[in-house]
């Protein structure tokens, strides 16, 4: 896409154009491993925001830089209407197949010790799974472990994302290279998240955090890079994970990962306060966010964001509202928040209704619905509804067609703070009193 979603309020929400102009794919993509963008790519085109040529030109391109040759071949086929492909495809396809031979041949006496699952689980257990111990007692030399990460990759690049995702635990733990432990990992997380294993991908985003912090010689701006891309990555939990906005918000609240936010990606921004305005248990940190879009509203702004500094920042109820409308846009066309739209919007209308009925005490209900988008008959359901959660302390007059705020009744503790400020005066003065009789009757 060519659009940064950089504000603007369009005229027919509904238009692919629009869409477009929010989509992010070119500004998330550089931060992602290629095989990741195929199932943005796919999601596109099922929307069909762009061109359907286009996308599978994109599609193309993506699975050629793999080692996913058949899969390219069939889609210049379907692309062009026929049988034929071109000789440079062709002439890929034996590369592939050569160096598949010959790293085959190069790892087969590590990999055949790797199938004895037994034995491996058993040295694991003994702790004796490493790199001397194999080559003393296995003729499992390094040069073998070197050729078991390049015929990983290869695998991986093969699209068999399980059988990769094992051959590079085994390599984390032989090797002795630790630049190489550390690329291994990315690798297993990349793996993880396509075959959409949420947990363990949850725990190898911890592991990398911590292992990212603990490499004391990277360069600043490598820190910032590779702070960036575990974000990006993380974005696959968002909608996936059962906890997906609580991990969002706790790792992009970090301050070194906020830094990076605002140093590299403020796009990132979009995904944070969504995971924020949907996930009521994070209302605490809601303001911290609103001044840090406001930081950043010169470097990346969207509907999203600019729903938030209207509603808190200008207090503007009416712009809030029409905002809802490019938020759904946004949300519904955005591969890692299209199941996040409903929650959004039901959401983002309690907080436009918070924060007006903070000011006015009595409402009119047609109003209200407008300012909400919705039918007056919905929303005096809805307002029923949030009365009756106890989210909401109101009642409605049917007949003048009003709701009508009460004031919210202090909470437990402050009554007893109240009566206990009450008593101690009360005790005080009383203390006064009796002190003054003493004195009266000792001067008598």
């Amino acid at each position: 896409g060519q659009g940064t979603g950089l504000g603007g309020m369009p005229e027919d929400a509904d238009s692919p154009q629009d869409a477009q102009s929010y989509d992010l794919t070119q500004k998330v993509g550089p931060f992602m491993d290629r095989h990741m963008i195929i199932p943005v790519i796919d999601f596109l085109h099922q929307k069909g925001i762009y061109d359907q040529e286009e996308l599978d030109r994109g599609k193309l391109d993506v699975l050629f830089r793999t080692n996913m040759v058949d899969l390219a071949m069939d889609i210049y086929k379907a692309l062009h209407h026929t049988e034929d492909v071109p000789a440079y495809m062709t002439d890929r396809r034996e590369e592939v197949l050569d160096l598949m031979d010959k790293l085959s041949s190069e790892v087969q006496p590590i990999l055949e010790f790797l199938q004895d699952q037994g034995r491996v689980n058993e040295l694991r257990q003994e702790k004796l799974f490493n790199m001397a111990f194999l080559q003393e007692q296995h003729a499992i030399m390094p040069q073998h472990v070197k050729v078991l990460h390049r015929y990983a990759k290869f695998v991986y690049d093969c699209g068999d994302y399980a059988n990769a995702s094992n051959l590079l635990t085994n390599f984390r733990q032989l090797t002795t290279n630790p630049d190489e432990a550390f690329s291994s990992m990315w690798g297993k997380l990349a793996c993880e998240i396509l075959m959409g294993n949420w947990d363990q991908a949850l725990e190898d985003i911890n592991a990398l955090k911590e292992a990212i912090e603990a490499r004391g010689n990277t360069p600043a701006v490598m820190l910032l890079q590779q702070r960036a891309w575990l974000m990006h990555w993380s974005l696959f939990l968002l909608g996936n994970h059962p906890n997906g906005r609580n991990i969002v918000v706790d790792l992009f609240f970090q301050e070194r990962y906020l830094n990076a936010i605002q140093t590299i990606c403020p796009h990132l921004l979009r995904y944070l306060a969504v995971a924020v305005v949907t996930n009521p248990r994070r209302r605490g940190v809601l303001m911290e966010l609103v001044r840090v879009i406001a930081m950043e509203h010169k470097s990346y702004s969207d509907p999203i964001t600019l729903f938030l500094e209207d509603l808190y920042k200008h207090a503007d109820f009416e712009h809030a509202q029409k905002r809802l409308q490019d938020c759904s846009v946004v949300l519904d066309s955005d591969f890692f928040l299209c199941n996040s739209e409903a929650d959004f919007l039901k959401s983002a209308r309690l907080y436009i209704f918070e924060n007006y009925c903070r000011i006015h005490g009595r409402i009119d209900l047609r109003m209200l619905a407008q300012k909400l988008n919705m039918e007056q008959i919905a929303a005096e359901k809805w307002i029923v509804a949030m009365v009756s959660d106890a989210q909401l302390n109101a009642k409605i007059d049917s007949q003048s067609g009003h709701v009508i705020l009460g004031v919210q009744p202090p909470d437990v503790y402050q009554q007893v703070i109240e009566k206990t400020k009450g008593l101690s005066f009360r005790s005080y003065v009383l203390a006064q009193n009796l002190e003054k009789r003493a004195a009266a009757a000792s001067a008598q």
